[in-house]
């Protein structure tokens, strides 16, 4: 009787377990807190003035969900904060992929750069009402010894320090960000009823499994092509490498399907609802805001 009370406790915590949802690791990841060695241009396109945008990389070991990024950067002195009028966020492959790989480059490498093109798929702004900011005033006045505006271009150089208000924008995904494992850029723009918001350098190199890539540059007319701020715009004998001031966080999704196969969207939801309990659960701790969402934003994902 002893055994069979024994061998019927096994089973049932056998059960107990394939039925309790296998919480996911969250993710995050940091460059770290400006340096103020720099400040490069992050600038969403407006008349009279051309889109330049600035990237640098980070790595997903897992399938994830991107729920949140922060970002550092300048604004003028004084600027008040309701003055930031939209933030976009774009992701990027590293090159060659989606590039297009027979035309002239014409800037002096391409290797480990962002892509020639966006991912579609993860792109989200602010006047799409896909992503909600919550800027603060981290420093009244913060100064970077250096800034790249105006000389996007080839050994052009420095541009004066600049001297503004250091703020941190939190950019909470109201639709999040699905990603397989890879190597990817990150870049966000900001535009501003007046002025220009200058994304503000981090801590480089930064530890971790994959190699850290330094920040790119690039305006629309250099486009699709980017420029190394470090190495190809300052240059010199030993030229500077920089990070970009981010943080990205979310979740992974270990058991996710593989996009591209048949099963993947049936997979990665059933991986889902397991691994949280049901799929209305998934939605709310991704932060999705229905569970249509969630499955839209997993068949695009698959395709």
């Amino acid at each position: 009787m002893k055994k069979v009370k024994k061998l019927l406790i096994v089973i049932l915590s056998a059960l107990m377990l394939v039925a309790m949802p296998l919480w996911a690791d969250t993710f995050f990841f940091e460059t770290g807190s400006p340096d103020g060695k720099l400040g490069a241009l992050s600038r969403r396109p407006t008349p009279g003035k051309v889109e330049t945008e600035t990237a640098d990389d980070f790595a997903l070991a897992e399938t994830t969900v991107i729920k949140t990024a922060v970002i550092t950067g300048l604004i003028p002195l004084g600027t008040p904060l309701e003055n930031i009028k939209d933030v976009e966020v774009e992701v990027y492959h590293v090159f060659p992929a989606d590039s297009d790989q027979q035309r002239v480059i014409n800037v002096p490498s391409r290797i480990n750069s962002p892509s020639d093109l966006e991912i579609d798929t993860a792109t989200r702004a602010r006047t799409e009402n896909t992503l909600a900011i919550f800027p603060r005033v981290l420093n009244p006045s913060f100064t970077a010894a250096a800034t790249v505006v105006n000389k996007i271009t080839p050994a052009a150089g420095l541009d004066p320090a600049f001297t503004g208000e250091e703020v941190e924008i939190t950019i909470t995904f109201t639709n999040p960000i699905v990603l397989p494992s890879g190597q990817y850029f990150f870049r966000p723009e900001v535009s501003l009823t007046s002025g220009d918001f200058l994304y503000l350098s981090g801590p480089r190199p930064v530890a971790g499994p994959t190699p850290d890539r330094q920040a790119w540059i690039r305006t629309s007319t250099l486009a699709p092509d980017w420029l190394r701020i470090g190495t190809d715009i300052i240059g010199g004998v030993a030229p500077p490498t920089f990070n970009m001031s981010f943080s990205l966080a979310g979740e992974t999704v270990p058991d996710a399907g593989t996009p591209g196969q048949p099963i993947c969207h049936g997979q990665s939801i059933s991986a889902l609802a397991h691994q949280f309990g049901n799929v209305d659960a998934a939605a709310s701790a991704l932060g999705f805001a229905t569970v249509h969402a969630l499955q839209n934003s997993f068949a695009l994902f698959c395709e």
